[in-house]
């Protein structure tokens, strides 16, 4: 505690030296936000959005499960961030999550469970801008609703290798079903927010309109032929048109499924064949719609999931491919033999190769997704009064808005 004070009063002088006061930052950056009609009604249509995803969720039948803020492992990420704050407790170092990805997966071991969802915590220290530029979309605290359902199609590795048709065939068919299900979950929201909320979206100035099934797609790789690699999602929400679409088959994270990737003789597919054909993760993308110009601004993803690694072998393989482990787990009558050099995951791999009494293994296969509440709002909310991500929010943690963070 001693060191925030430090922090704050070397704040504090500067902003005397600047001609202004502790207070009058307060009052600016804070206060004001707190009491004005703009936070009002984007808390409102955070509401109807939250309560409308939950109520979905519930009656498609997924259970809730609690929050996971610590753990010894987390989403390691495909992008840069700072490392995670690390706790200390009882002689073990926890790491804050940047997701719950990998508690996802072990919360569905129980074949009973159709499916899980959670208001998944999500720390993540963004590299601010080295331009020392207004962004505006990234959080470092923001709230995800997460989710994760079983497939329950119990393909192992002799079929995963040597029958890719048949399994190509049911990753095609499981594919559809999940792009269906959050269809549906974002035509629940959206209904939601017109029913109870047409009052804020005035005000904001912004409209919605109900999406009709299916949802606009564009893959990864076409879309970086037409548009290059920098804003690809605004580049391609300018010629699709409609407030919702999705972007398919991305090179992103290692839980992240790509059939084919380890081959029948042991070997692994080259990482440049890889197109998005193989890659069976997917995002939603979201654009405002201006209620003065009927315009749309541009697009931003909103939601990202995947079908799942959900085979050790491959689990284990991707995970040294990415560098985020060194070597595969050795495992002799119940010991993990190298647990000291795999760090965190360790706990995690050894569950995952764990099989039940009928040479089954307990780890599911599963297929998710995480929609971003905040980023959400921002998405569909922006506009003459929302200019960027924290204004939807009480205590939004930009790391382009302020040197230090007060609440």
């Amino acid at each position: 505690m001693a060191f925030i004070g430090e922090d704050l009063f070397h704040f504090q002088a500067s902003l005397i030296q600047s001609g202004s006061s502790f207070e009058e930052f307060i009052k600016k950056n804070y206060v004001e936000k707190w009491v004005n009609e703009t936070l009002f009604s984007a808390m409102n249509v955070r509401t109807s959005f939250v309560v409308a995803i939950h109520n979905y969720l519930a009656k498609e039948g997924l259970i809730n499960i609690e929050r996971v803020q610590m753990s010894p492992v987390t989403d390691p990420l495909a992008h840069d961030v700072e490392h995670v704050p690390t706790i200390h407790y009882k002689g073990m170092p926890y790491v804050s999550t940047h997701s719950m990805i990998y508690s996802k997966f072990l919360a569905c071991f129980n074949p009973r469970i159709k499916g899980i969802f959670v208001d998944s915590p999500n720390i993540r220290l963004e590299i601010e801008s080295p331009q020392r530029k207004q962004r505006g979309k990234y959080l470092i605290d923001f709230s995800q609703i997460d989710i994760e359902l079983r497939r329950n199609r119990g393909i192992g590795i002799d079929e995963y290798k040597n029958s890719p048709d048949k399994v190509k065939k049911v990753l095609k068919e499981d594919f559809e079903k999940v792009i269906d299900f959050f269809e549906r979950m974002v035509i629940a929201a959206v209904t939601q927010i017109l029913e109870n909320n047409e009052d804020d979206l005035k005000y904001l100035g912004v409209a919605i309109e109900v999406p009709k099934q299916p949802f606009p797609r564009i893959k990864h790789t076409e879309a970086l032929k037409k548009y290059g690699r920098v804003d690809i999602d605004a580049k391609a929400g300018n010629d699709i048109p409609g407030q919702f679409f999705w972007v398919t088959g991305l090179m992103r994270e290692n839980y992240d499924l790509i059939y084919p990737y380890l081959l029948p003789d042991g070997t692994r597919i080259p990482l440049r064949s890889f197109t998005s054909d193989m890659i069976y993760n997917y995002d939603i993308c979201a654009k405002s719609l201006l209620r003065d110009t009927n315009k749309f601004t541009p697009a931003l993803e909103i939601l990202s999931g995947a079908i799942r690694e959900w085979l050790y072998e491959p689990i284990v393989q991707r995970l040294i491919d990415n560098r985020i482990i060194p070597e595969a787990p050795v495992f002799s009558n119940g010991t993990l033999e190298n647990i000291s050099i795999l760090e965190g995951y360790g706990p995690f791999l050894t569950a995952v190769a764990m099989m039940d009494g009928g040479d089954k293994p307990y780890f599911p296969d599963t297929m998710g997704g995480g929609i971003g509440v905040e980023r959400s709002l921002y998405a569909l909310l922006k506009g003459d009064k929302i200019e960027k991500i924290d204004d939807v929010t009480c205590f939004g943690k930009n790391p382009d808005s302020f040197p230090i963070f007060l609440f």
